[in-house]
């Protein structure tokens, strides 16, 4: 009888578990794989809201942690925590000898995986390549497609432009997006928890009979304006009144500035409608989201979960340039009046169609299984 095959997944951030959960969930309880969970990077640190407490209290056992972020959150830091990442990452790989190492999404920790399995002759699977945005995540993203041996994408533009990359079309699947699966458990859920109780955070506690949510992080190239755009953001929300629900910045470069302009406001600003949280479970963000008027800010979630919920969403700025959007989509600059704007145009319109653009929700099983039944291969070239 063959063993089964090892699969490393590395998880680096509290959006990538979000992403994957259902994927990991399927790896493990798939009979042919052993699932080999790597924790590292932000996903480790609590002023990020440490993702990993999550993935522990979803019964999810870590067979290695690896902390490696650098302080700073400026652009040297990020390329530094990029190389400590491989030296860790290496030394975990030797100790696990995976069959297979996965990695997430575009960010500079998912780019350190990549560089550490690709010099050990570790076949690696790469998902959500092949996709369009407006930073360095658009680098970071198609380089690992490069490294890459398996790419298990979200569109069917994603896998048309991984293939253009000159990737071996046998190996680029379209398997939706993970994070699809969670919306689609939670659609028809109830919002059946008190958010302020469970996760505690800070501000005001506003009526959550009808509410927004912010979701806004720094841009990478564009990192010294970050506390300016948030700036915009927080005059627009403060303006509105309306009860509104904020989540906390990720760890890019420009996170500090972001979290300064936050803190500045709030100190001389009473924000009476806003309440402020670390993070909080996918399934609970995601019935929070579900229920909600409209999500602001320039998260991918508006763009893929909220897609698919048919959740408005008004996207601030370039980081989510280009990617493929769905009907809920209304695009803003950093600009208060703007962005006031098209909030009232969101909440005022019908609830826009539900659509399918990142899959129909059972990602998370075709990865597994294409995992179980791919050929182990860390050789490739160039095809087209």
């Amino acid at each position: 009888m063959n063993r089964k095959r090892k699969i490393a997944v590395v998880v680096t951030a509290r959006p990538s578990y979000s992403r994957v959960k259902t994927a990991i969930q399927a790896i493990k309880n798939h009979p042919e794989l052993e699932l080999q969970l790597i924790v590292a990077a932000s996903a480790l640190l609590d002023r990020y809201g440490s993702a990993v407490n999550y993935i522990e209290k979803d019964g999810f056992e870590i067979h290695a942690k690896v902390f490696n972020v650098l302080e700073g959150e400026n652009l040297t830091a990020a390329a530094k925590t990029t190389g400590i990442g491989i030296l860790e990452l290496s030394t975990v790989f030797d100790n696990l000898k995976p069959d297979i190492v996965v990695t997430v999404a575009d960010r500079f920790e998912t780019m350190a995986t990549a560089i550490a399995a690709s010099y050990m002759n570790i076949p690696l699977a790469h998902i959500q390549g092949g996709e369009v945005t407006g930073n360095i995540d658009e680098k970071v993203r198609h380089a690992i497609t490069k490294l890459a041996d398996y790419h298990f994408v979200a569109s069917e533009s994603a896998k048309e432009r991984v293939i253009k990359l000159g990737e071996e079309p046998d190996f680029v699947y379209n398997t939706g997006c993970p994070s699809i699966d969670l919306a689609k458990d939670v659609q028809i859920s109830n919002l059946d928890f008190d958010p302020y109780q469970k996760y505690g955070g800070v501000g005001a506690k506003p009526d959550l009979e009808k509410y927004l949510v912010v979701m806004q992080h720094p841009v990478t190239n564009e990192y010294q304006d970050s506390r300016r755009h948030i700036e915009e953001t927080l005059k627009a929300i403060d303006d509105l009144k309306i009860p509104t629900l904020w989540f906390w910045p990720n760890v890019d470069a420009g996170a500090d500035g972001t979290s300064t302009g936050i803190r500045a406001y709030r100190e001389f600003n009473k924000l009476e409608n806003v309440h402020f949280f670390k993070n909080m479970t996918g399934d609970d963000f995601l019935k929070l989201l579900n229920k909600s008027m409209c999500l602001i800010g320039n998260s991918s979630v508006g763009i893929r979960e909220c897609a698919y919920l048919g959740v408005p969403v008004v996207n601030i700025g370039s980081r989510q340039n280009k990617r493929d959007r769905g009907f809920n989509v209304k695009d803003v600059d950093y600009n208060k009046e703007e962005i006031k704007q098209a909030i009232l145009k969101q909440i005022e319109n019908a609830r826009p169609q539900s659509s399918d653009v990142y899959g129909g929700g059972d990602a998370g099983e075709k990865i597994a299984d294409l995992l179980s039944t791919v050929p182990l291969k860390f050789h490739k070239t160039i095809t087209y």
